[in-house]
């Protein structure tokens, strides 16, 4: 940085006065009159607030999880993590393992697969990763047998697969074989030996090109669970050019139809039975422009999204330790998981990763409480009702309430034959809560990013005693998405324009945060 030049005919009294003046413009900021004169910046008229005013989240209804409630209390518990963000955990879980082994028979007949698309807004800090760890350890454990029975598994395959190519070149190769013979004799050799299956479950990001060159080589049933949302909905499957691409596959996977892949190189690749389910652990910023895409809900993916954004419990976490009976609660869950992972699937057949999933309908009780539901929705969703607003989403909810009474119901017991009446009454539960986070979110409008991004700063000035800031003081101390310049300057823009600050001085630039009365 240049040093000042100074005029050559100033004097040792003007480089005083010049000093004096800095210092005093430098302390006047603090000033209470100060601050007083440029509040009248803003004409006098009160700020505009940035975002409505965001109702207190209404409590997760853990005691309609069933078989679940256990579990996810012990994890918020242990982690010392919002209950939402547990339930969503372990019902993600859930659903990644009972997906294989059922579809639900909705009451009209079609049925649908137990899989769920969850998605858990919450900030850095807010024991994302360690909620994800608690109730993905199953898993993950599964994940180590079948990379151990993998390796295994490549060692025989390769030595087979050598044996079959050098046989089928040799009766390629005989020139005593006619074509007859030789067509008999490969008849006989068989199909080349396939490859073992790949030895993953779940993954943290995807793309759709991606997962349909993958899965006939990969287990039929798979999930996407990543404490770090943003690799999913910042990654490439999410740019603008492929956005609406990767929504209808996705969309298409959630409602259980075959994948279909058309390329000029590859062919042509069909992939029936095959299911997906998914949490997103995201950052409220990421989500923001996630949840408020307007492709991404004209498309229909957001409607089948379950969304939990819990309030923080920073501050209140102060150290304990882990009582034995959450452990114990915690270990029993992950062993009913393992249980179901290893528990055999039904196949297409002639097939080793298409599914076949058995049907389960509904008992008759538990039909009647979802028609119920499912008119109660419909009254509501009209022009004028309580749900128009997010008539995407609740025109799915009925579906959504089969799909958690379904998993509640295989994690209770992987055979059962129907959907029982508590566990619908639990699945109908759980889809109000939802449906009344919907509403929450929308009518806070916390999906604005750039808005999100000003309340965030405004709050963290607010909670400075100065009433004066800096563009460099955002920079260095300001809440993290605002560390770069153009996303600083942004939202001190958003804030002028709300009338929460003004400009005092130009150089230096000062601003001046104007507080509600």
């Amino acid at each position: 940085m240049n040093s000042l030049r100074f005029p050559a005919n100033w004097s040792e009294d003007d480089h005083a006065r010049y000093s004096a003046e800095r210092e005093r413009l430098s302390h006047a900021r603090m000033a209470p009159e100060f601050v007083a004169k440029v509040a009248t910046v803003a004409g006098g008229d009160p700020p505009l607030e940035l975002l409505p005013p965001l109702p207190r989240a209404q409590p997760y209804p853990t005691d309609a999880l069933g078989p679940l409630r256990k579990p996810a209390e012990a994890i918020a518990k242990k982690c010392q993590a919002p209950l939402a963000m547990a339930a969503q955990s372990v019902l993600a879980v859930a659903a990644l393992a009972g997906q294989a082994h059922a579809d639900v028979v909705l009451p009209y007949g079609q049925s649908r697969p137990l899989s769920l698309f969850l998605v858990s807004v919450a900030g850095s800090g807010e024991r994302k990763s360690t909620t994800d760890n608690e109730s993905n350890w199953p898993v993950a454990e599964r994940e180590n047998v079948l990379r151990d029975e993998h390796r295994d598994g490549m060692a025989c395959w390769k030595i087979e697969h050598s044996a079959w190519t050098a046989q089928r070149r040799q009766i390629e190769g005989d020139r005593k074989k006619d074509l007859a013979e030789k067509r008999e004799a490969l008849r006989a050799l068989g199909l080349e030996p396939p490859q073992p299956l790949a030895p993953f479950l779940t993954t943290g990001d995807l793309t759709i090109e991606g997962l349909a060159k993958i899965w006939p080589h990969a287990h039929p049933s798979l999930g996407v669970f990543t404490a770090e949302g943003g690799m999913f909905t910042g990654g490439h499957g999410m740019t603008e050019e492929n956005r609406l691409r990767t929504a209808a596959a996705l969309s298409e996977l959630w409602d259980g139809k075959p994948t279909k892949r058309l390329r000029a190189l590859d062919g042509a690749t069909i992939l029936p039975g095959r299911r997906l389910s998914m949490h997103l652990m995201v950052q409220p910023d990421a989500a923001a422009n996630f949840l408020a895409n307007g492709t991404l809900r004209d498309q229909g993916l957001l409607s089948r999204m379950l969304v939990a954004a819990p309030e923080s419990i920073a501050g209140t976490r102060f150290y304990r330790d882990t009582h034995p009976d959450d452990e114990a609660e915690i270990r029993t869950f992950g062993a009913r998981i393992l249980s179901i992972l290893e528990t055999p699937t039904a196949l297409a057949h002639g097939t080793r990763n298409e599914l076949a999933p058995r049907r389960i309908p509904m008992s008759a009780i538990a039909e009647r409480y979802w028609k119920a539901c499912h008119d109660n929705i419909e009254r509501q969703s009209g022009m004028g009702g309580e749900l128009a607003n997010i008539s995407d989403f609740a025109a799915k909810a009925p579906e959504h309430a089969a799909r958690i009474a379904a998993v509640l119901a295989i994690f209770n017991d992987v055979t059962a034959a129907n959907v029982c009446a508590e566990c619908m009454e639990g699945g109908i539960r759980l889809v109000e809560w939802y449906i009344g986070e919907a509403l929450r979110l929308t009518r806070a409008a916390r999906t604005d990013p750039r808005l999100l991004r000003a309340a965030a700063l405004l709050d963290w000035l607010r909670a400075r005693p100065e009433d004066s800031f800096q563009l460099r003081d955002v920079l260095r101390l300001g809440p993290a998405p605002l560390r770069t310049k153009a996303m600083a300057e942004d939202a001190i823009r958003i804030l002028i324009e709300h009338r929460w600050s003004s400009e005092a001085s130009k150089r230096p630039r000062v601003l001046i945060l104007h507080r509600a009365a």
